[in-house]
This record gives C-alpha cells, structure tokens and sequence, in this order.
C-alpha cells in the first residue's frame, strides 16, 4: 500500500485541480435525461437515488407495465427529489417526485398515478405531441402570414387601409393564440385518453381505481382553497370535476373497486414514506406525517433514520437492530444499518450488513452494491481494495450510471496504485455523463499509461476519437 503522501500524489495527478469530480456529481442530475426530457421539462432534475424505493416503484408497475404491453420496452422509473406530487413521461421514461410517494397514504394511489403514465407511452402520445407541436407551430407561422398579407393588401389598394391593417393585425394576434388552443385541446384529449388507459390496467390487473380517484379529489380541493379557476381552454388537463366525473363513473363500475393493497405492500409504502421524511425534514417531519399512528413501521424506520441524520448512531443502530429483529430479511433494513456503521467509523461492519444487503436484494441494486465497494475502501486497508474493485465494477455493470460508484472505482484503483484505470474509470463516467470534453481528457491521460492495443487502451481511444452526433 502507498503511503499517504504518494497517495495524495496519486490522487493529484488523476483528478487535478479542475474540480471534476465536484461537476460530475452536479452532472449526475443530467446524464441520460437531456436527449429525452421534453420541452416542459428541465434537464437540470435533482435526480434520487435510492435502492428501497425504486424496489418499490418496480413492484407496483411491473404488473402495471405487463397490462399496458410495456413489459419488454425497458421502461425505467426516476425519483426526483420535490416535495410537490407530480409525475411525467419522457422517453421510455416515468419521472415521480418523492412528494407523490409522501402524500399518498396508500400503495394504491401510487400504482395509479403509474398506471395514467404507462398509459401514456403505451398510447404513444408523446411522439403524437411532437406532431400536434409541429403543426401548431405552422398554424401559428401561416396565421401570421396571412395576418401580414391583409394587412399589406389593404394598404396597397388604398381601400379600407385602416380597417385592413386593423384585421390583418387582429389575424396574425389571434393566429399564435389559436395554434395554442388546438394544442392545447389535443394535450386535454390525451389525458383523458391516459385516464381510460389506466383504469384498465387496474382492472386488469385486480386492482381498485379508488386511490387514482382520491389522488384527483386531492387535486381538486387544493384548486378550490387556493381560488383557482380554470379555464378549458388554458389547460392542458381536463377540469377537474369533469375528469372527476369521468373517473368516478369508470372506477365505480369495477369489481374491484374495495379492493385494498395487501399488508406487506402497506408495510413498505409506509416505510418508504417514513424515509422519505427524515431526510426531508428530520424528526419532526417524521412526527407529523404519522401523527395518528406514532407506532406505525414508517414512523419507527424514519426517526431511526432521524437519530442517525443528526449523529447519534447508537441510538439510530439500536431502533435498527429492533426494526431487523422484526423483519430480518429485509435488505433495505440491513442497508441502512451499514450506512450507520460506516457514520460511526466502523466500515468492517458497515461491509458485513452491505453484504447481507446485496445478498438479500431480489432486485440486485447496484446502489447497495456500490456501497458496500465503497465500506471496503473505506477500511483503508490493502487487502480490501480488490474486494472494493470487484464489487464496484459489479455495481456499475447492473447499473451503469451509478455515477458515486464510478468515483469511489477511481478511489480504489488509485489506492492500489493503477493510475491508468483511476484514469479511465472518471474518464467514462464522464462520458456517461455527457461531459464529453472533460472524458476526453481523462481518456488521454490514462491512454498515455497503457500498451497499445489492450482493452483499455482501445476503450480510451473510443472515448478520445469519439464525435457527438
């Protein structure tokens, strides 16, 4: 093992001083969304990562998705950290906010909110919408010209110049307004549509449409205590009472309509919830959200999560440990444990409850997996930075834009002194990432380091030879 002044020599020459792993973490956000995003959308999404939850979200949908024909289209669901409930469709892509999962007090209200999205991309609506702009677009431009051409034609023949000009005026205003409103009534019609679609999913799938229903009832009354008033017109959505009324009619004519989620489903949505609101808002975040149930899974999960925020990890490793002796095959249990041990300085610990973990995870997170590379290189050891190659290149194979395990890579191979793959490895984050240039960089200097030919040496020049299209 290198000493720790070579190893910050090490380190220096990898990462520089540019600060580039300071802007691949901000591009983290970024990396795959911004050929996809639409244009109500910004690519700048404060995207979470989080291997209990996106377990979650893959039990809801799959059955959602096998209904709608999505099973093999690859559809990948994204948690964004806001606390507003919101969902949208990009790509191949649902977006849901970590706000969503907070408000809805059951499973069911979740599952239909992804039923409305799969309804979406399974009703190809988006590339019709790329068509519906197009030609609003045009409407909005002929509009416009034909506005201006009365406008020059009343004033060429001297009749009515003002009169003309006032009309071609008027014509080229409303043409802009018009190209909106037929976009507009296109955008009202595909909701509906994504509505219907849903419905029956649900029902295909043995599931109630009664939390997709609450989950407008909730958008609604907020509309009315805040005053809105809609207009049908200006609204990209169906009014709400009449969605309301369309839904209530369609969810009440199912079989399954008091169908309620099963109690192991609960379980997680509240555990999930309780997460979600320590890191949030901590204790009392916690406190508020199960304030009529302070014994409920969720609220015991997130105060533990609050006593270990706030640095006390006895107590947070000791409501744990109850909370295991409860569930103990529960990997996100065993997760968070490790994630305790490694705050109290214990990473040999921390490994042996990240390693139960990836053992216990059906899903084969490459979040927990990277993280138990990284308890490995936090024990500082020599002989644990194979283990933490071995299990990080695993993390990144199951998920390739695990951008925190591409770093923690880098670390480990700088720690064994192979300067040249610490090199490669931030020099295809990057890539992943976007970041084009800085990978080209980092690709350069790792290619200096290696023998012509290799497999390393010819992924390096991929990188430097590579042409955005």
């Amino acid at each position: 093992m290198h000493s720790r002044r070579s190893m910050k020599s090490d380190m220096a020459r990898i990462y520089g001083t540019s600060g580039s792993i300071v802007r691949l973490l901000v591009l983290m956000v970024s990396a795959c969304l911004s050929a996809t995003v639409p244009l109500h959308a910004q690519t700048s999404i404060p995207v979470v990562r989080d291997a209990e939850i996106e377990g979650l979200l893959i039990d809801y949908a799959r059955p959602i998705f096998k209904a709608a024909g999505l099973s093999n289209r690859g559809i990948q669901i994204v948690l964004v950290n806001s606390r507003s409930f919101n969902a949208f469709v990009a790509g191949r892509r649902i977006f849901i906010n970590t706000g969503a999962l907070s408000i809805s007090e059951t499973p069911n209200e979740i599952i239909g909110v992804l039923a409305h999205e799969a309804g979406h991309i399974a009703g190809g609506h988006q590339e019709r919408l790329r068509e519906q702009i197009a030609r609003a677009r045009t409407l909005a431009v002929v509009g416009t010209l034909v506005g201006a051409g009365a406008a020059a034609a009343a004033s060429i023949s001297g009749s009515g110049g003002n009169a003309g000009a006032a009309l071609g005026t008027g014509l080229a205003t409303a043409a802009p307004g018009l190209a909106q409103r037929s976009l507009l009534s296109y955008r009202r019609s595909e909701e509906i549509n994504a509505d219907r679609a849903a419905v029956r999913y649900l029902n295909a799938t043995g599931q109630s449409g009664l939390g997709m229903l609450r989950t407008f009832q909730r958008f609604s009354q907020q509309a009315v205590l805040s005053g809105v008033r809609s207009n049908p017109y200006e609204s990209s959505h169906p009014l709400p009472q009449d969605r309301m009324a369309l839904l209530g009619e369609l969810v009440g004519k199912s079989k399954h309509f008091e169908k309620k989620d099963s109690k192991s489903l609960q379980r997680r949505h509240d555990m999930a919830r309780g997460k979600i609101a320590a890191y949030s808002g901590g204790a009392p975040a916690v406190a508020q959200l199960f304030r009529d149930d302070r014994q409920n899974v969720g609220a015991r999960y997130g105060m533990a999560i609050s006593s270990f925020l706030r640095g006390n990890t006895n107590k947070a490793l000791a409501d744990i440990n109850k909370l295991i002796s409860q569930d103990k095959n529960n990997p996100y249990l065993h997760e968070m444990k490790g994630e305790i041990l490694l705050a109290a300085r214990q990473p040999k610990k921390a490994a042996a409850s990240f390693a139960k973990a990836v053992q216990l995870d059906k899903f084969k997170s490459g979040v927990i997996r990277g993280r138990l590379g990284f308890a490995y290189l936090s024990t500082g050891e020599a002989s644990q930075a194979d283990k933490a190659i071995r299990e990080l290149r695993a993390a990144i194979n199951a998920d390739s834009y695990n951008f925190a395990a591409y770093t923690y890579l880098s670390r480990a191979y700088a720690q064994t002194g192979d300067v040249a793959n610490a090199q490669l490895t931030l020099a295809e984050a990057n890539f992943r990432a976007g970041n084009f240039q800085e990978a080209k960089r980092f690709a350069a200097r790792a290619q200096q380091k290696m023998k012509k030919g290799t497999p390393s040496w010819q992924r390096a020049n991929d990188i430097i030879k590579y042409r955005k299209k």
